[in-house]
């Protein structure tokens, strides 16, 4: 029973609601004043109550919880102005968090090593403190030595695949996992590019493929079960895997639902890896993005499990945080939805939280992937608003 709901925890935090959602949305043509100062707000409540669940060895993991929960955690107060890396509560968290790394790198309990290692390193590449750099230093190599390729010396046998492998470039649950997945694969990037990797290092290029043979779009992907939507699936192995489901084409192909989140992983890991707008493969993304535009659900995932009237909201607090470093990555801050409707993403994602964010600062979610998790849901919202506001800064509200 423990193990299982490690498990489910660890995936939760890769990478994966809530309370009554607002239905009112901030068009782009009405944008408030204050967005801005709204999200500092939202965000420094959100801290405070993080601070106060802080154990007293540092971490922020219950026991039998993942070292993942302190990396989340610990890397939303380094992205606040207010903090310091070196703060002493700070400090004490990252010497509990870098307690857990191994001689190979990683940084885990023994459980999921990819997601610990990967978001532990993400923390960790966002503190800029030097003194980090040689753990650091350990857990990218210990990253570049479990991605499924038969380019890099030291993949474990099993992962050593050549290029025409649905599983090639991939990322999965360490050295002992059966398959790649996207949601890995996106956690795995994010942390290359928060530890300073450029988008021409092989290990993007190789993931590159991987990526590509996810989408939904078979102008580019080379799997029989391809649609036309530009969306993404959770997985390439074994005929296609989504967490929306499948259904059967007018011709009696299996095909598989693209979904909100991991559509959103799939257009990030591209940006990262050095595609441009005008590649076929970014604007089919985009055109899923705008085809599919909502903040009061993770959208298509309700597919997954049509029995369940909140099946919309699963993961939906991983499904913001996703979107908002998409988003930003992408670099467009207003998104024309199918109908013409006009959305800046920012105003609209930092509305959409404070109608969620509790009195003592703190987001929940519901059970699924343990967003009810206070700690886990309230690090990913403030994740999301902090994306939120660099690009505000960035691309400033056009009135």
């Amino acid at each position: 029973m423990k193990t299982t709901r490690r498990l489910l925890l660890i995936s939760a935090l890769a990478g994966a609601a809530s309370f009554p959602l607002s239905s009112r949305s901030a068009r782009a043509a009405d944008v408030p004043h204050d967005a801005g100062a709204s999200a500092q707000s939202q965000v420094e409540r959100g801290l405070a109550y993080l601070k106060t669940q802080q154990q007293p060895d540092g971490g922020w993991q219950q026991p039998n919880e993942p070292p993942a929960i302190t990396a989340i955690a610990v890397k939303a107060f380094v992205q606040d102005q207010h903090f310091k890396a070196d703060d002493p509560f700070l400090t004490k968290a990252f010497d509990k968090l870098l307690s857990y790394q191994k001689e190979d790198g990683s940084i885990s309990d023994d459980n999921l090593a990819t997601y610990n290692t990967a978001i532990a390193l993400s923390a960790l590449g966002e503190s800029k403190q030097e003194k980090y750099k040689h753990a650091m230093e350990k857990a990218l190599g210990y990253l570049r030595s479990i991605q499924w390729t038969d380019k890099v010396e030291g993949v474990p046998a099993n992962m050593k695949v050549p290029e025409s492998d649905p599983n090639y470039g991939g990322f999965g649950y360490g050295s002992k996992g059966k398959r790649a997945d996207l949601s890995n694969v996106q956690i795995a990037l994010d942390a290359l590019h928060d530890a300073g990797l450029k988008p021409d290092d092989p290990a993007y290029q190789m993931a590159l493929k991987f990526v590509t043979r996810a989408q939904n779009n078979s102008e580019t992907n080379d799997q029989k079960w391809a649609s036309d939507d530009g969306g993404f699936i959770y997985a390439v192995a074994d005929g296609g895997n989504s967490k929306a489901g499948e259904y059967t084409s007018p011709d009696g192909r299996k095909m598989f639902r693209s979904y909100g989140s991991i559509t959103y992983a799939g257009l990030k890991s591209m940006i990262y890896a050095g595609l441009s707008h005008d590649d076929p493969r970014v604007k089919a993304a985009w055109k899923w993005v705008t085809n599919n535009w909502s903040l009061d659900e993770n959208p298509g995932i309700h597919y997954g499990d049509p029995s369940n009237p909140k099946g919309g909201e699963d993961g939906l607090f991983y499904y913001y945080h996703t979107l908002a470093r998409a988003l930003h990555a992408y670099g467009q801050p207003v998104i024309v939805d199918a109908k013409g409707g006009k959305h800046d993403w920012r105003v609209e994602l930092i509305e959409k939280l404070s109608t969620q964010q509790q009195p003592d600062g703190h987001w929940t979610g519901i059970q699924k992937w343990m967003e009810n998790k206070p700690v886990l849901s309230t690090a990913y919202a403030v994740l999301s608003l902090q994306e939120a506001q660099q690009d505000l800064k960035e691309r400033p509200v056009e009135r």
